[in-house]
């Protein structure tokens, strides 16, 4: 009797996903705990493994469809030979090569040592994962790997025929329109790039989105970081950067201010008492938010160690739906990119985004004098449905009082 392959549970919210490659083909042999199949949700991709031996039947859901938790993706044969496999080996011949070449150059032995978004890469272009070497935790190969190898390639020599001379007739030249098309490219958007969009429109259209700014002198953290670095890393392996002063800063100004933690539930307003801060980082699949837990519970240490981790796993692909899930309020950098000022678009349910930028020396007034300060400017979008301008700005010049005394973050902590 077949066995169904359906869309496990993919964790909170996420309910819909779109199915990307298959590993396996039809009439391909399997065992218990095999990846067969990779689904993109607007999250992260999620291996479906084998719940038994046997042979891969049919597949009812190709690479592109959509799907929802519990939908038929396909079908084992238990017995591995027999009826079963002959049915199924028909059936690959009559089916169109496409589906054949799209894992042509994925061997089987490497499966385990290459990243679900790396491998779906390289079935795409072609490229032999054999000959990637690679940089992510025990040698995996990453989407990085992959096209560091497509961009060292040479460029495949066309193989067009010459175009034909016809005497006495000028050649016919192509149309405006017709160059642009030869220089086109169409990309199907993923199922992570077109919820990012689904979700900031849907931001845009929900919420009241302001935003405030300041500026914030950076002179006593830089200071601080210079002082302690050295020891801050012998000790705990890890540099002290920006992000767990913000961190800590965000957490005192969120305890001050609680509303900017809260989040609108129809008609009612739900103020949370527990920190989880979301950090932005773009990926090259789309941007993605993990979650420090608990932050107020974190010393600097932990939060360096959790936001280098998160990092890296965003690198090799390897972030999980729990790194994601939830969060109260987020922090984005679009300074480490070079941006001097930008409006962060809200990630709901959450009603508060901090937006931080790069920091430049700048000639100000102290005391009655000109001098020269490393200055942050910092923006804070927020829903205006149930955030005042006044708290909004108020919040905003406590995570600056922190930032630029940080001794007082000890006593926030």
């Amino acid at each position: 009797m077949s066995i169904e392959i359906k869309v496990p549970e993919m964790g909170e919210s996420v309910v819909e996903a779109t199915v990307g490659e298959w590993l396996k083909k039809e009439g391909d042999s399997i065992n218990l705990g095999d990846v067969l199949v990779e689904l993109e949700t607007d999250k992260v991709d999620v291996e479906v493994g084998a719940e038994s031996s046997g042979v891969l039947g049919k597949i009812a859901a190709q690479s592109g469809d959509d799907v929802q938790v519990g939908d038929v993706l396909g079908y084992i044969e238990p017995n591995g030979s027999g009826a079963a496999a002959e049915k199924v080996a028909a059936t690959n011949d009559q089916a169109a090569p496409k589906a054949e070449a799209s894992s042509a150059n994925i061997e089987k032995e490497t499966a385990e040592k290459i990243t679900p978004v790396a491998q779906r890469m390289a079935s795409e272009e072609g490229v032999d994962v054999t000959k990637v070497k690679g940089s992510g935790p025990g040698g995996k190969v990453t989407k990085n790997d992959v096209a560091k190898l497509l961009a060292s390639a040479k460029p495949v020599s066309s193989t067009a025929k010459p175009a034909e001379t016809k005497p006495r007739q000028p050649a016919q030249q192509p149309t405006a329109s017709s160059a642009r098309d030869s220089r086109e490219e169409r990309v199907r958007l993923s199922r992570r790039r077109r919820t990012i969009a689904a979700r900031l429109v849907e931001a845009q259209e929900t919420a009241a989105m302001l935003t405030t700014f300041n500026e914030i002198d950076m002179s006593a953290v830089m200071n601080l970081r210079k002082r302690r670095q050295d020891a801050f890393v012998q000790r705990h392996g890890v540099k002290v950067g920006f992000t767990s002063f913000f961190v800590k800063a965000t957490v005192g100004a969120l305890k001050a201010f609680p509303r900017l933690n809260a989040e609108i539930d129809r008609d009612e307003m739900v103020l949370k008492s527990y920190y989880d801060i979301g950090i932005a980082v773009g990926a090259e699949e789309g941007l993605v938010v993990p979650v420090l837990r608990d932050a107020d519970r974190m010393s600097f240490a932990q939060i360096e160690q959790q936001t280098k981790a998160f990092a890296q796993k965003s690198r090799d692909g390897s972030l999980t739906l729990e790194d994601l899930r939830g969060g109260t309020f987020t922090i984005t950098n679009g300074g480490v990119f070079g941006s001097m000022l930008s409006t962060p678009i809200l990630n709901p349910p959450q009603v508060a985004i901090l937006g931080l930028h790069n920091i430049v020396e700048r000639p100000v007034a102290i005391n009655g004098e000109v001098a020269i300060r490393p200055i942050m400017y910092a923006a804070l979008t927020y829903d205006h449905r149930i955030v005042d301008g006044r708290e909004a700005v108020q919040f905003l010049v406590r995570v600056k009082e922190l930032i630029e005394d940080p001794e007082n973050l000890l006593l926030e902590g």
